[in-house]
C-alpha cells in the first residue's frame, strides 16, 4: 500500500491548522495514497497553558479531527491523526496528547493517550513539563487495517522500547511514532532511535514529524526537527525528509516484516532473568 506521511509546522490555531492538512490530504489522495500519516499535536502547538486552555476542546467538537473524519470518509482512506491535544474531564483540568487511527468510513478505530510525559531539560534555557499540563495514558492500541497491524505511539514515546516490544509480540507489523521532536534531541537521537525500534520489532516504523518554527499568538515560539521518517524492517530507512513541510510518500510491503523475523526471531527468545 502506499503510505503519505505528512509534514507540518503547525500553528497554536486549530482551525488554520484544519485547513493546510485538508488540503495535504487531498494532494495525497489525489497521489494515490490509501493510508495517511500525520504528525504529534496536529491540532495545536503551543508553549503556552493560557492558549491551550482558550483554543482546545473536547475530542469530539475538535476542528481537525473533524475535518480528517469526513476527508477519511469522503475519499475512503485511513488516517493515523498523530495526536491531538483534547480537553479531558481530569480532576486538574490536564488535557489528553490523543493519537486516532480513522477508517475510510470516517469512523475512529482505535484511540491511544499517549503514556510517557515528555518531562526533561534539554539544555539550560529548554525545559518541558508536559505532565503538568496533559495527563498520561495507560493503555496500548493495536489496529488491524489494511495495511497491517498497526500499533500506536507518541514522540516520547519512543524512548522506552518495551511498548513497542508489547505490540509487535502482540501482533503489530507496523508501529506509527508521530512527534514534534526538539532540534537538540531530533539531531542527537531521532534517526537511532527510529531505526533500533524498527530493527528491535521487525516492524516498519512510520514517523511523521512536526517541522521548523512553530507560528503563535501568544507564549513562545517551539521549533522542531522535522526529518519525518519511514523505516523498513531490517532497519534501512525508506523515506527522510528534512526539514521542510510537505508530503513524503513510500510503499509498505509486509512481506518485509515477515522476512526479517523469521532471519532474526528475537520476538520469541525472551527469557526471565533474575536480579540485580
Amino acid at each position: 500500500m502506499r503510505v503519505a506521511l505528512l509534514q507540518l509546522t503547525s500553528t497554536d490555531d486549530p482551525a488554520r491548522n484544519s485547513e493546510a492538512v485538508r488540503i495535504l490530504l487531498r494532494e495525497a489522495v489525489a497521489e494515490g495514497a490509501g493510508f495517511v500519516a500525520t504528525p504529534e499535536v496536529t491540532n495545536c502547538v503551543s508553549l503556552s497553558r493560557d492558549r491551550q486552555r482558550s483554543v482546545l476542546v473536547d475530542e469530539s467538537e475538535d476542528p481537525v479531527v473533524a475535518m480528517v473524519r469526513d476527508e477519511a470518509a469522503r475519499s475512503g482512506i485511513w488516517v493515523a491523526l498523530g495526536s491531538v491535544a483534547v480537553t479531558t474531564d481530569d480532576p486538574g483540568g490536564r488535557f489528553a496528547n490523543r493519537s486516532l487511527l480513522v477508517g475510510p468510513d470516517g469512523g475512529i478505530a482505535v484511540r491511544y493517550d499517549k503514556a510517557h510525559m515528555f518531562d526533561v531539560n534539554v539544555s539550560d534555557g529548554e525545559s518541558y513539563r508536559e505532565s503538568a499540563g496533559f495527563r498520561p495514558g495507560g493503555t496500548l492500541a493495536l489496529a488491524e487495517t489494511p495495511l497491517g497491524r498497526v500499533g500506536l505511539s507518541v514522540c516520547y514515546d519512543l524512548r522506552f522500547p518495551y511498548l513497542y516490544r508489547r505490540l509487535a509480540q502482540a501482533g503489530a507489523e507496523v508501529l506509527l511514532i508521530p512527534s514534534a521532536f526538539t532540534p537538540a534531541t531530533g539531531a542527537a537521537h531521532w534517526e537511532p532511535l527510529l531505526r533500533a525500534r524498527a530493527i528491535e520489532c521487525g516492524a516498519w516504523v512510520l514517523a511523521a514529524a512536526q517541522t521548523g518554527e512553530h507560528p503563535a499568538v501568544s507564549g513562545r515560539l517551539r521549533r522542531t526537527w522535522g526529518h519525518s521518517m519511514a523505516v523498513s524492517p531490517w532497519g534501512e530507512v525508506r523515506l527522510e525528509m528534512g526539514t521542510a513541510p510537505g508530503i513524503g510518500y513510500v510503499e509498505l510491503d509486509l512481506r518485509e516484516v515477515r522476512a526479517a523475523r523469521e532471519r532474526i526471531p528475537s520476538l520469541g527468545h525472551d527469557r526471565e532473568l533474575r536480579g540485580p
